[in-house]
């Protein structure tokens, strides 16, 4: 039922109250029917079920395997390691998933903890959990409203709904009836809703929904409701286990039972298949990718981007829109005066937002008087420092005044105020009495339309002139249209008080002063920022509860529509399409005004029915369903709700929207080298499996020991694939498109590119093997030994698909450069310490020898470059 049409006779009757309330007996009966009037939590999980359920992931599976396999074949170490890996990966994915539960609980703190209703005529205060259905509740300044109200009457009440509806602007409230049904939850003035807080005034509204039936209360169930979505990198590394399993259950059966056939031993056979099959599987990978989105996270606070859940740091590389929110996020959520329009013409203030800057005025011009109405015709106050309070519109006169070089303070010496007669809705207007040097004035402020018909003349320079009604209600729309809170500014001078102080006797034969035009301007960053995203193939899309109006203005400054695109849509016009109308437009609309929380999560969906990555900005309790539908949330730091900060998976510390820009760019350089990392991995794995499988064929004997295999995927794996992940961002990251959520591990020829070299190395590898047997070399070091070798060429070659090693610079990645080091010199240590080469069952190599390994390892480095230089004379051709 929409309770806005009901009359407040038919809403008592409804709930069979009355102005005196209900009795005690009756809220209790009411209390026990209809339950406590707070949040029900979804029943969470046992925290021991939540860490088990960590170890589901196919690629996790694949490990455990791994695993168990090596401690059979007496590798306790390779066993243990991989043990720790997938322990420490589920550690981190049971804290991410328990702290994501708590957004419930700060859905609960926002409900006001004692409430004043009348029961039986008597006011009392009670536990607003107690609050039932046709209670009368008394709301004064500063309450948190603690149920849903249909407002039976209300004394210059005003409510701050922005944390609900996303208007900035606290809303005028009163009891009338409202006949329009599908009236948003903003224009609702006789409505009250829980969780939204008393700015000013006094009311009284009858309980016409609790707990869960509440606005707020939908909006948790929508929470609830939510599940957590994989990200592109979680679905890509599991279809990328799924297949590696297969291939290496199938390779590995084949070199055991080519080796039987030779001749071989079947125990010597089992565990170089199962050595095999550690070796390549790249266990160290989800060591890499936590450690990478971690330092990728660690690194993103610094930029003022707060990392709530890992996986979030990878999504930020795919996401291809951004649905934003306009107040507090791309604008500075502080109103200020843009435009003054007096004397006939209009002009731009010029001076900061704090009120910075401002040059001295004639004190007889008409600006001096409308800056002296505009500073006493005023209710905010100043702090020792910049801090403002009350009304935003008396504050952006305020610092308007400020601004000009006026003391508000020092003129509220000069004129005290004597009198006033306070805004109304019906009125659109206030009035301030003021004993001045000369004599008594009266200064007024209010809408246009109300004051125009009150001023019998007009301030200018050469003294009170003729009115032009129709001047000024044309330029009250000119700047209404460009997204302008237009209030006109007059006085009156008056020889003695009048004897009544109403507005049919104050507030007529006015003197017009001028017009002042005010907005919420756009962050100085938010312009580059949304140029940079659409320059990475982002596309910012604004959503907000704000006037059409308004949010088409910002959206104009902020160069975020398209000339051949859809401008905007409303919420109803929204409500008004069909899904699939809807899904045909979504992604030609820039600009959604006047929605509900539902209406934004219709919008993300849709986004990403259509195969799109969406990111979701938002600050207040409205924005919670969407941030956690998103692939990504993003909540405000500085003014966000905590319910915003829960359920979103990254926050901006100082609700900077240049900071996402940061992050995307942080996020497609962690997903690139993790990239990089599985095609160093997997190409050097394949080289080792190509030498052992063919060497059989070719009748030569098995070329690496089981212990020399998984000494292999030890060293080469670690420091090296650690190292990769904090390769630096490339130059052109932010000009390149978002990844394809599509693509698979494999795609855009990196499977080539892992083939045709990982056929090189093997082929290098049994050529060496041949050389070096023929000659009564230590042909089996040596193999062993181009092996690793090969694999830091390797390592170097994949730090860019584009970019030569010159281009990169050689220390373009000193971790690299140490882990190259270290792992040469513990291969070194292998080699030519006598107690490791027998367990090792190596020998040591002269010079001769080792020069020959160099030469056929730099041949890997050789090549890549080489098809790079190629390859760069190809607009957008890279190796993989």
């Amino acid at each position: 039922m929409e309770w806005h049409q009901l009359s407040i006779e038919d809403v008592f009757a409804e709930f069979r109250s009355s102005r005196q309330g209900l009795s005690d007996g009756e809220a209790e009966q009411r209390l026990t029917v209809n339950g406590p009037n707070e949040l029900l939590e979804k029943r969470a999980r046992m925290p021991l079920v939540m860490f088990l359920s960590q170890f589901g992931d196919f690629m996790i599976l694949v490990l455990l395997g791994a695993a168990f396999l090596a401690g059979s074949t007496g590798n306790p170490g390779d066993m243990l390691l991989i043990i720790a890996i997938v322990i420490l990966n589920a550690i981190i994915g049971f804290i991410q998933e328990f702290r994501a539960e708590r957004a419930i609980i700060a859905l609960k703190r926002m409900a006001g903890q004692v409430a004043d209703v009348l029961r039986a005529g008597q006011l009392k205060s009670i536990d607003a959990r107690e609050i039932v259905p046709g209670d009368l509740v008394l709301l004064k300044t500063g309450d948190v409203v603690p149920a849903d109200l249909r407002l039976v009457d209300g004394v210059q009440l005003k409510l701050v709904e922005s944390s609900l509806t996303g208007e900035s602007f606290p809303v005028e409230k009163d009891g009338r009836r409202l006949s329009d049904p599908r009236l948003p939850l903003g224009e609702r003035k006789n409505m009250a809703y829980k969780g939204t807080i008393v700015s000013a005034g006094r009311g009284m509204g009858i309980v016409v929904a609790t707990g869960m039936a509440t606005e707020l209360g939908k909006i948790a169930a929508m929470i609830q409701a939510e599940g957590e979505a994989k990200t592109p990198l979680q679905r890509r590394l599991a279809a990328f286990g799924r297949r590696l399993a297969v291939v290496v259950l199938f390779v590995c059966a084949m070199v055991f039972i080519i080796g039987y056939l030779r001749g071989e031993s079947p125990l010597l056979m089992f565990m170089t298949a199962i050595s095999l099959a550690v070796a390549v599987i790249p266990e160290a990978l989800p060591a890499v990718v936590t450690i990478s989105l971690a330092l990728g996270a660690g690194k993103m606070v610094k930029q003022n981007a707060l990392i709530r859940r890992l996986p979030a740091v990878e999504t930020l590389g795919a996401i291809t829109y951004i649905c934003t929110d306009k107040t507090g996020t791309l604008t500075q959520n502080r109103m200020t005066v843009t435009e003054l329009f007096l004397d006939g013409a209009a002009i731009s203030p010029g001076f900061a937002a704090n009120g910075a800057g401002g040059g001295a005025v004639d004190a007889e011009s008409t600006l001096s008087h409308l800056l002296i109405a505009a500073a006493l015709c005023n209710d905010a106050r100043k702090d020792n420092g910049d801090n403002m309070t009350g009304d935003p519109t008396d504050v952006a006169l305020y610092v308007l005044a400020l601004g000009y070089g006026l003391d508000p303070l020092r003129l509220a010496a000069q004129f005290p105020r004597i009198a006033e007669l306070p805004f109304d809705s019906d009125r659109k207007c206030m009035t301030s009495f003021h004993h001045g040097p000369d004599g008594i004035v009266s200064f007024t402020k209010g809408a246009v339309e109300a004051l125009v018909d009150r001023a019998g003349g007009i301030m200018s320079a050469a003294g009170v002139e003729h009115l032009d009604r129709g001047v000024f209600i044309r330029q009250n729309e000119l700047m209404a249209a460009s997204g302008m809170r237009v209030l006109a500014v007059a006085m009156r001078k008056w020889d003695k008080m009048p004897g009544s102080i109403s507005s049919d006797v104050v507030e007529r034969d006015l003197t017009m002063l001028g017009l002042a035009g005010m907005t919420d301007p756009p962050r100085e960053e938010a312009l580059p920022a949304v140029s940079l995203c659409r320059s990475a193939g982002i596309v910012p899309v604004m959503i907000t509860g704000d006037h059409p109006v308004t949010a088409l203005a910002i959206a104009r400054k902020l160069e975020m529509l398209e000339e051949d695109g859809e401008r905007m849509l409303t919420g109803r016009e929204l409500d008004d399409l069909s899904l699939e109308e809807f899904e045909r437009r979504v992604e030609h609309i820039r600009v959604y005004a006047r929605v509900a929380p539902e209406q934004k999560l219709k919008i993300v969906q849709a986004l990403k029915d259509k195969g799109h990555f969406v990111a979701m900005t938002g600050d207040g309790v409205n924005d919670a369903p969407a941030l956690k539908r998103a692939d990504i949330g993003i909540a405000m730091g500085m003014t966000g709700t905590d319910v915003a900060k829960e359920a979103a998976a990254m926050i901006l510390l100082d609700d900077n929207f240049a900071t996402i820009v940061n992050a995307v760019r942080e996020g497609r350089r962690i997903y690139a080298n993790i990239l990089k990392f599985i095609t160093y991995s997997i190409t050097s794995n394949m080289g080792t499996l190509v030498l052992v499988v063919l060497a059989p064929f070719f009748g030569m004997p098995l070329p690496l020991l089981p212990v020399q295999i998984l000494w292999l995927n030890l060293l080469c794996d670690s420091l090296p694939g650690l190292a990769l992940a904090v390769e630096p961002a490339e130059r052109d990251t932010m000009c390149r498109p978002p990844v394809n959520p599509a693509a698979g591990i494999f795609a855009e020829g990196r499977w080539w590119f892992m083939a045709r070299y990982g056929l090189m190395i093997g082929a290098l590898a049994l050529s060496l093997q041949a050389y070096a047997s023929g000659r009564g070399l230590p042909w089996q070091t040596m193999v062993f030994s181009f092996l690793v070798i090969s694999r830091m060429a390797m390592a170097v070659s994949v730090r860019s698909d584009r970019l030569s090693l010159f281009q990169l610079g050689l220390f373009g990645n000193i971790p690299l450069v140490g882990a190259i080091i270290i792992t040469c010199a513990l291969q070194s240590c292998v080699v030519w310490i006598p107690a490791l080469n027998s367990l090792f069952s190596t020998s040591p190599l002269s010079f001769t020898e080792f020069s020959i390994i160099l030469v056929l390892s730099s041949v890997v480095l050789l090549v890549t470059e080489a098809e790079k230089l190629i390859l760069s004379r190809r607009r957008n051709s890279r190796v993989f």
